[in-house]
């Protein structure tokens, strides 16, 4: 090997950590793309009624000021859900807002309504480095 080589050789091992942490960047997540894919989670959790982890999504500050039970009392007894889509995120530094398609289900009694469209906007909130559903207490 010559100097010039060497030289070329080196330069490439220099710039080697470099590439990698340029590569592991890329496989983060954007705000929009987390949001986006706790929504959905959020979300099949209330289709599934899966209260829990409905609550477990909810801000850290929500859950220090309301208790599960406090929240199940509060939500638990809502409309049925058929399906929900998330359409769109939108972020800003500390808060994303998800566009939500919801199939909603009236429990109406002696009325077949079928399933309902609904459109809502919900808060995403960046709480100790994570997203979280806002809910209002």
């Amino acid at each position: 090997m010559n100097l010039s080589q060497i030289a070329l050789h080196r330069a490439a091992l220099a710039l080697l950590p470099a590439a990698i942490l340029a590569g592991c960047a890329t496989f983060q997540a954007t705000p929009e793309e987390t949001v986006q894919k706790r929504a959905a989670e959020y979300w099949k959790a209330r289709q599934a009624g899966d209260f829990k982890q409905v609550y477990e999504l909810s801000t850290p500050s929500y859950r220090k000021l309301r208790t599960y039970e406090q929240f199940r009392a509060q939500f638990g007894g809502s409309v049925g859900i058929a399906s929900a889509e998330v359409t769109k995120v939108t972020c800003e530094p500390q808060k994303c807002v998800a566009k939500i398609k919801i199939g909603a289900r009236p429990a109406l009694p002696g009325m077949k309504l079928g399933t309902i469209p609904m459109y809502v906007d919900e808060t995403w909130l960046l709480e100790d480095g994570r997203w979280w559903h806002y809910q209002e207490i």
